[in-house]
């Protein structure tokens, strides 16, 4: 089209670790060495990991933890819940200490002892990583499953 600004939007996928390639993984072990200290350069943090700088520069800004990357960010939760007393509550008390921002929460009525739930937060404030507050909110009694359906 004429006169239609084209420029490219960046693509992402979401990628379970285990199935990337080592360079990936060892991109984000070289860049979390540079974040907390351990290396003072990228070639240091490169080869702390065994991984040459050419590969570290070519991919060091295109691959992170899905946590770092909801950071500051809404992100809607989908969980499946027991139909037990407290759940819900304790769900909500974890998401307030974790520093969560509520925004929305949406619940079905229980079917077969099971109740859908969606819940949107805003991570800003959050404590810790969006992988913590899921490990912790999936460890909770009557939490039967959980995991992120969007992120904005």
């Amino acid at each position: 089209m004429q006169g239609v600004d084209t420029v490219k939007q960046p693509e992402y996928y979401l990628v379970e670790r285990s199935l990337l390639p080592e360079v990936f993984r060892k991109v984000v072990e070289a860049n979390a060495a540079l974040k907390n200290g351990r290396a003072k350069t990228a070639a240091e943090a490169a080869q702390s990991v065994g991984l040459s700088r050419s590969a570290f520069y070519k991919y060091k800004d295109g691959v992170r933890p899905f946590y770092e990357a909801t950071t500051g960010r809404v992100i809607t939760f989908h969980l499946i819940l027991h139909d037990q007393p407290g759940t819900l509550s304790s769900l909500l008390q974890l998401l307030a200490q974790s520093g969560a921002n509520l925004l929305t929460i949406n619940q079905s009525v229980p079917m077969s002892g099971q109740a859908s739930v969606t819940i949107a937060v805003r991570t800003s404030l959050l404590v810790g990583s969006v992988e913590d507050l899921m490990q912790q909110a999936g460890a909770l009694d009557g939490v039967q499953r959980i995991e992120i359906v969007a992120s904005e």
